[in-house]
């Protein structure tokens, strides 16, 4: 195991076993309720988890975000939470989990939540933290503090889309563009618009990903909205990109016994639709999975 990977584990340890807010949080995952619904070749699972009602839940609005401490800036963690140096980047324990084990990444420098000129460091940090998987969450794409420059990590073989699209390559996986350096394929059928850039060349990946960021950038200075996946695997990088048509489905503010308290994220995008009411946990259904799918993928 190398350096970085060795510390994450051994800061994880730690925080779990010093810090209550985090020691509480994962023991509950062991008892969160969650139900799958399938379709056909793959399966979309729900998890009743509320304590992520923090960052479901929160206020995105300009003015609440700029009234608020920046919770990912060192002066403003709380006491017990600890870091692990990364260069430019801490690693923190994430205190309300969906992963078994859950990390943050920010930058130690407070700047606006973007991908394009971070998006070498996502790579080179996927390969430095290959024990796990990184991914990114644009700004009106489920980042909880778009205003503080950050990625997450978490365990690997954890989330649906990574494990199909390896299970599914023969069947649902269409290859786009094959050159020496890397590959473009798209998944079909699969409710909603995925890419993955396979290449052992951080360059080309590089390349590949700013002619996908361009293709879907509709306004010159704003980032296209998107959630993207890195896995690195046997030295190559699997790069996932799911471009996106809007920040949340109406079920979101819908009232009553319409309202899914639902923010799609990179998680959910990727098979793992996260509950944090018990109501709606129950009440939720496979026909409401699809069109929410429907109106946040691209």
């Amino acid at each position: 195991m190398n350096k970085l990977n060795s510390k994450t584990a051994e800061l994880f340890r730690e925080q779990v076993s010093n810090w209550e807010l985090a020691r509480i949080h994962y023991a509950g995952l062991k008892s969160i309720r969650t139900k799958s619904f399938s379709f056909d070749d793959f399966d979309v699972n729900v998890q009743y988890n509320p304590a992520r009602i923090i960052s479901s839940g929160a206020k995105m609005d300009t003015k609440t975000i700029a009234e608020r401490p920046c919770f990912l800036c060192l002066e403003n963690l709380p006491i017990e939470q600890k870091a692990v140096d990364a260069g430019d980047y801490i690693i923190l324990v994430n205190p309300f989990p969906i992963f078994p084990q859950h990390f943050t990444i920010p930058r130690k420098k407070h700047e606006d939540q973007q991908i394009k000129p971070y998006f070498q460091d996502m790579l080179e940090l996927s390969r430095t933290l290959d024990k796990y998987l990184l991914f990114y969450n644009g700004p009106e794409c489920g980042a909880s503090a778009p205003d503080h420059m950050h990625f997450q990590a978490g365990t690997k073989d954890f989330l649906p889309l990574v494990n199909d699209y390896k299970r599914l390559k023969e069947t649902h996986v269409q290859l786009i563009i094959k050159e020496a350096d890397y590959e473009l394929y798209q998944m079909k059928n699969y409710l909603r618009l995925v890419y993955c850039i396979e290449s052992t060349n951080i360059a080309a990946t590089q390349d590949m990903f700013n002619l996908l960021y361009s293709r879907f950038q509709k306004e010159k200075n704003n980032e296209p909205m998107m959630n993207i996946i890195c896995n690195f695997e046997n030295g190559k990088w699997y790069t996932f990109i799911l471009p996106r048509a809007t920040f949340r489905p109406w079920q979101y503010t819908a009232k009553d016994d319409k309202q899914l308290l639902i923010s799609p994220a990179t998680v959910e995008m990727s098979g793992i639709f996260i509950t944090p009411i018990e109501s709606h946990f129950e009440r939720i259904t496979k026909k409401d999975i699809e069109d929410i799918l429907k109106q946040v993928s691209f």
